[in-house]
C-alpha cells in the first residue's frame, strides 16, 4: 500500500508558500492547496509548486449540480495536480459526472486525478451531525454510506477521520483510498478538529493518506516537525 504524507499549505500567498516550500531544499513533496490560497492566487500557484516537483491534492471540495461540476472538473484536468475532490453530499450523478468531466479533460496518455468524496468534515462531531444535519446514526455509518456512493461512482477513495479508516476498508477494499486529515501529535492542539488521530493510530487503523497542516506549517523548524511525523506515519525507528 502506498502511503504519503500530505502537508496543507493553508497560506494566503505564493510568497509565504514559496518561503515555507523553500526550507525543504531539494526534498519532493506531496502538498495539499486549499480555498484559501487557490481562491486569492488562481492557477498560477499550482504551476508554481509544479514547477518545484511537488505533487498536489487540489482541496476545493465540488459540491453543485452534475453538470457544473462536470465541466469544472475537465478546467482542473488540464491544471497537472495529482488529486481533486468533490463532497460526497452532492451524490451520485454529480460524482459521476465528476470522472466524466475529468476523463475528458485528461490530456490523452496522460494519466487523470485521483478523485476523492468529502463524507463528513473532521471538525463535525455525532451530536452536530444529528442535530444539524439531521442524519440519525453514527458518524460512521454517515461516513461508510458516503465512502459507498463514491465507490460506486467510479471514484477513488474518499477523505475522512483516521477514525473510519477500517470500515472504509472493510466495505470498500484495500484499493480504495482514505484520505484522512485531523492528524496530530500528542502535544498538539486540537484546534478546530473534532476527530483526530496520531501518526502512528493512523498507520494503524489503514489510513493510505495523512493530511497535516498547523502542525507543521506553524512549526518554529518545520523540516524537523515533518521528518517527525512522516517518521512516526511510516513507522520508522529513530
Amino acid at each position: 500500500m502506498k502511503q504519503s504524507l500530505i502537508i496543507a499549505l493553508d497560506f494566503p500567498n505564493q510568497e509565504e508558500t514559496i518561503n515555507f516550500l523553500s526550507f525543504f531544499k531539494e526534498e519532493k513533496l506531496f502538498v495539499k492547496v486549499g480555498m484559501e490560497l487557490f481562491y486569492q492566487n488562481g492557477p498560477a500557484i499550482l504551476s508554481k509548486i509544479k514547477s518545484m516537483g511537488h505533487q498536489v491534492f487540489l482541496d476545493l471540495k465540488l459540491h453543485d449540480i452534475p453538470n457544473t461540476v462536470k465541466q469544472a472538473m475537465k478546467g482542473l484536468a488540464s491544471l497537472g495536480v495529482d488529486i481533486v475532490n468533490v463532497h460526497a453530499a452532492g451524490g451520485t450523478k454529480m460524482m459521476y459526472a465528476a470522472i466524466e468531466g475529468l476523463d475528458a479533460g485528461t490530456e490523452a496518455g496522460a494519466q487523470r486525478p485521483l478523485c476523492i468524496a468529502v463524507t463528513q468534515l473532521t471538525s463535525t462531531t455525532n451530536e452536530q451531525m444529528n442535530k444539524e444535519q439531521l442524519i440519525p446514526g453514527s458518524i460512521d455509518n454517515s461516513v461508510l454510506q458516503y465512502a459507498k456512493l463514491a465507490k460506486a461512482a467510479g471514484l477513488d477513495g474518499v477523505v475522512c477521520s483516521p477514525l473510519e479508516a477500517p470500515v472504509i476498508h472493510q466495505y470498500n477494499g484495500s484499493g480504495f483510498l482514505a484520505v484522512t486529515p485531523g492528524i496530530r501529535l500528542l502535544t498538539d492542539d486540537s484546534h478546530d478538529q473534532q476527530r483526530i488521530a496520531t501518526p502512528e493510530l493512523a498507520r494503524q487503523l489503514g489510513s493510505d493518506y495523512i493530511v497535516v497542516g498547523r502542525s507543521i506549517t506553524k512549526a518554529a523548524d518545520p523540516v524537523d516537525v515533518y521528518h517527525t511525523i512522516r517518521n512516526a506515519w511510516e513507522g520508522v525507528q529513530i
